[in-house]
């Protein structure tokens, strides 16, 4: 992935290039994070900061009625980006699973920022 300028114009035609691509314009491959023993991975961010990003994740926050409590994931049971993530097992914000209090659905985003928040879907 590549966050330089377009190398089209609004009307379809080329747009020549400028110059080379620069580091700060780099992008980088999806964390596709699993469901298995945690594992966390921290990168390096612009400006000096640090993302974590989760590989694999276990557990999920599961926000109920009462609060927010902890629920182990079992399986992800629908995934409306990627049919082919439910084989594979990969969590993505939108994904159903299947925690021990029941079905789930993440809302954030675990590749993003390492952790995985979910509410509880209506069956």
């Amino acid at each position: 992935m590549n966050h330089a300028r377009s190398t089209k114009k609004r009307t379809g035609g080329r747009r020549r290039a400028v110059r080379k691509k620069r580091k700060h314009e780099l992008g980088s491959a999806p964390t596709e994070t699993q469901v298995g023993d945690q594992k966390l991975k921290v990168v390096e961010t612009h400006g000096g900061n640090a993302k974590v990003r989760a590989v694999a994740k276990n557990t999920a926050s599961v926000a109920t009625d009462d609060g927010v409590e902890p629920a182990t994931i079992e399986d992800v049971a629908e995934n409306p980006s990627n049919p082919n993530y439910v084989r594979r097992n990969i969590i993505t914000k939108g994904a159903i699973i299947e925690t021990d209090m029941g079905r789930a659905r993440v809302t954030s985003r675990p590749g993003q920022d390492g952790q995985v928040n979910a509410v509880l879907v209506d069956e």
